[in-house]
């Protein structure tokens, strides 16, 4: 039972006031006096049909709108359905959905038999509209290949009758070519009035007045007779050549003519020859001008001489060159190629834009200021470098490196009383020696750092020769003065053999005892930075576009490709366009070594810079640029460029070269690395002191490094190579965890670099497996030879050297050449067999299986045993 709906509520529903919803009520007929007597549904309706008459939307009775036609019930049902059993046991949701349409009949129900006849009548309707329709369609398709066939019979009887003219024309004199030239001068004959210039035939004086010419190709006028469309085209144009008269035929049939039909037959030309319109065979071979860079693929020079890739193919190996469509060749050789095949070669003009950078940087050029000093530190592994630079900074650098050893460049810029100053702090591992050389050539003063305790050491020594090759001032600091076996004397001595000499010993290098522990002495080091920096008078260029050098860089996961540069010129903002290497980009945000974002970094001063398009390398120089066009030309040419270079390099292999190296490469072993570091600096280092551990028996290959952590393509590229994969201070995502697992790859993580070359020595090693040596353990003379019927010839001998054992592998040597190899059968000493017998005593040996021994041969005992292989 449906709860009841009152005038209160029903005006709520409404959301029109009660008085005046009791008031049009009333108006209806059906006076109510409370707000809460119950309304029905009849009356509902009879208010709904008197407020439309009210608005003028229909004048039908109460009763008629009151009387729905047809009522439709919607019901659905809800059940749950288990499938399965045990742990596979599942319960589905079944939803079963049922539609009923009632009318007022009786009972409320349709009649069936109504309702079959309506779809019959409507079905039976369809099919008629359909028959009716494809009559019409056949039609008009007979209508339209009737008027096919008879334009196809004019146009064969235009063609007949041009043919005869054409004969006729050929046949009659002279002066009937001087008609034809008056005739072709003569006005246009579709003017008020004029005659026809040629006597209309017998079909055309028997056409009714009015009537359009059936012969659309004539080129005769009739006065009177109206021109079509397509007989306008050609209004005053009496007389036209075979050509013109074939296209014309040709356009007044529709669709394409039959093979060998009659146009083909006449005197029309061919769709390629001597046409307004048609194509003209080139009379001489085109000839190309083709540019051509340091190296470039079979398959792109033959894209620029418009040739077939198999052609340009042929063309090399019948200069004696082979190589396929995708390999690489030199400039020379494909120059040679080009004139061999008929075109001009021109070297590529790869320095457009490169030119304009020049240019545009040469613009930007400013007065000069004084500049804050850039400062590296150098020196040998655990000297104190970045301590001292801790120190000065007042923070805990060394702490955070990995084993307490620096791994990379770090770039900072310290305010100081003396001023500002930027230091760069270089690793002093061995395999960093790149890092080193990149440094002393960014720097103004090079710091060497030498323990008074320790000495002057390998990495010192190496630092001192790239101060001199970059021709920089030096400073030394002898670091360690505060532990008890300090020595700077003897520090000052050594650095004498490497003609770095002392102040005090009347050079030119200033020499500053400190600690980097307690400070003693830091105040003196930075005097003397002061001083040297000074001297050199450093300037640049304060405002302008910047310019500088890429220190370090590396791949974030959050930030993406992230630079550490060193502004030498010019002020480097957020927003500025730059190119950087091969890389470009826009500078979306500066950092400076605490974290700290700034707006701008002027000359000296070193900042991470976010928004370049990739990682560049390490050492690269950036400079800012007007806009992104110029950043992007550069950049692609740079790619190119180095592409090239890469291609050049490749070429170099030739067939003979991979011959010779045949024989070499079957004995020779590989193991393949890929390599992931944090930092560009680190894949460098490593590469090369990984690279540097091949020699005869094993060639140790990098087949994939890079900056960022291992992904998936590094791990199926490993998988694919079946190589080992080192991950320096990064580790594989869960996708590349997932392809190691399944192939079962060899991954290591490191963040030292002694462990990273000592477990690649280790791998190698087992990868070169065991050596079986030859020991030889001693040696007997054959003294006298005796005979024995059990061993055949006995050898009386002395052992002369080492020791002779039984059941050991022997050699008989007579002029100091081996005449047999074989087993020792018996030892005796005296009448006892014996296993051994020692330097300086008699004894009697058998040879097994050979009787030829004489005496003055040696006998030689020796050993076979296995030594594992290592680098």
């Amino acid at each position: 039972m449906s709860q009841q709906t009152t005038i209160r509520k029903l005006a709520a529903l409404v959301n029109t006031p009660v008085e005046k919803l009791l008031e049009q009520l009333s108006e209806a007929g059906m006076p109510f006096s409370d707000p809460d007597q119950v309304v029905t549904s009849a009356e509902k309706l009879k208010l709904l049909g008197f407020l439309k008459r009210a608005h003028g939307k229909g004048d039908a009775p109460v009763e008629e709108v009151a009387a729905p036609k047809k009522i439709t019930l919607s019901r659905s049902r809800k059940q749950e359905l288990t499938v399965g059993g045990g742990k596979n046991r599942q319960t589905v949701d079944v939803v079963v959905r049922k539609k009923v349409t009632l009318s007022p009949g009786v009972g409320g129900k349709v009649d069936p038999e109504s309702e079959r006849a309506e779809i019959l009548r409507k079905l039976e309707a369809s099919r008629q509209k359909n028959l009716s329709e494809q009559q019409r369609l056949a039609e008009d398709d007979r209508r339209r290949a009737e008027e096919v066939q008879q334009r196809k019979r004019e146009a064969e009887a235009e063609a007949e009758r041009l043919r005869e003219q054409a004969a006729a024309a050929a046949a009659a004199p002279p002066p009937a070519a001087e008609a034809t030239e008056t005739v072709r001068r003569a006005p246009p004959a579709h003017g008020h009035g004029h005659k026809p210039a040629t006597p209309p035939r017998a079909d055309d004086r028997n056409a009714p007045a009015g009537a359009k010419k059936g012969n659309r190709g004539s080129h005769a006028m009739v006065s009177g007779v109206e021109d079509d469309d397509k007989t306008a085209r050609f209004a005053g144009q009496l007389h036209l050549s075979a050509s013109d008269r074939a296209r014309r035929s040709t356009s007044n049939t529709r669709g394409k003519p039959q093979r060998g039909g009659p146009q083909r037959r006449g005197n029309a030309p061919s769709r390629s020859g001597g046409g307004p319109h048609g194509f003209e065979r080139p009379t001489a071979p085109m000839q190309r001008e083709v540019a051509i860079g340091d190296a470039i693929t079979v398959a792109d020079l033959a894209q620029k001489l418009a040739m077939k890739g198999g052609d340009v193919v042929k063309a090399l190996f019948k200069m004696g060159v082979m190589a396929t469509i995708t390999q690489s060749i030199d400039h020379d050789t494909a120059a040679l190629a080009v004139e061999e095949l008929g075109h001009i070669p021109v070297r590529a003009d790869a320095d457009d834009a490169e030119s304009e950078l020049i240019a545009h940087v040469g613009e930007t050029q400013g007065e000069l200021v004084p500049r804050p000093p850039v400062v590296t530190i150098m020196g040998h592994v655990d000297h104190g470098k970045t301590s001292l630079l801790d120190y000065i900074r007042r923070t805990k650098i060394a702490s955070g490196e990995a084993g307490g050893i620096t791994q990379h460049i770090g770039a900072y810029h310290v305010e100081t009383e003396k001023g500002v100053i930027s230091f760069l702090d270089t690793p002093g591992h061995a395999a960093f020696t790149s890092m080193r050389a990149r440094g002393a050539k960014l720097t103004d003063i090079v710091i060497l750092v030498v323990a008074a305790d320790d000495g002057v050491m390998p990495q010192t020594v190496e630092a001192i020769k790239h101060a001199k090759a970059a021709k920089v001032p030096l400073i030394v600091a002898i670091n360690k003065i505060d532990k008890s076996g300090a020595d700077p004397s003897r520090v000052k001595n050594e650095l004498l053999e490497h003609e770095i000499v002392a102040e005090e010993f009347g050079g030119d290098t200033q020499m500053v005892e400190l600690s980097a522990k307690t400070g003693d002495g830091v105040d003196d080091l930075l005097d003397a930075i002061s001083l040297q920096s000074e001297i050199l008078e450093l300037r640049a260029v304060a405002e302008g576009r910047a310019s500088g050098t890429v220190i370090e860089s590396s791949l974030d996961k959050g930030r993406g490709p992230v630079a550490t540069v060193l502004v030498q010129n010019g002020l480097l903002a957020r927003g500025d366009y730059l190119v950087c290497g091969v890389q470009y980009g826009r500078v979306r945000a500066l950092f400076d070594e605490t974290g700290n974002q700034v707006q701008t970094a002027g000359p000296s001063i070193p900042v991470q810079v976010l928004g370049l398009s990739g990682v560049p390398d390490a050492g690269d120089d950036f400079v800012v640029v007007a806009d992104e066009r110029l950043a992007k030309e550069v950049a692609q040419q740079r790619e190119t460029k180095r592409r090239e270079t890469r291609l050049v390099q490749a070429a170099g292999n030739r067939m003979e070269d991979i011959m010779a190296q045949m024989g070499q490469a079957e004995q020779q072993l590989s193991l393949n690395l890929v390599i992931k570091a944090d930092v560009q600096g680190s894949v460098e280092a490593l590469k090369q002191a990984l690279v540097a551990l091949s020699n005869d028996q094993i060639r140790i290959n990098v087949i994939v490094s890079g900056v960022g952590g291992i992904t998936e393509s590094d791990a199926n590229s490993a998988a694919a190579a079946k190589a080992t994969i080192i991950g320096f201070n990064v580790r594989a995502d869960a996708s590349a965890r997932k392809v190691i697992e399944s192939n079962g790859l060899d991954l290591r993580y490191f963040s030292v670099i002694y462990d990273v070359i000592d477990q690649v020595k280790q791998v190698a090693s087992g990868i070169l497996g065991m050596e079986i040596r030859e020991e030889i353990i001693g040696v007997a003379e054959v003294r006298d030879v005796f005979r024995s019927s059990k061993f055949g010839a006995v050898a009386g001998s002395m052992v002369i050297e080492g020791v002779v054992r039984r059941n050991k592998p022997i050699r008989v040597l007579r002029d100091n050449t081996v005449i047999f190899e074989g087993e020792l059968e018996s030892l005796r000493r005296f009448k006892e067999n014996v296993d051994e017998v020692r330097n300086g005593t008699e004894c009697g040996i058998g040879v097994k299986a050979y009787n030829d021994i004489k005496p003055g041969d040696q006998i030689e005992c020796f050993e076979r045993i296995e030594v594992q292989r290592t680098l």
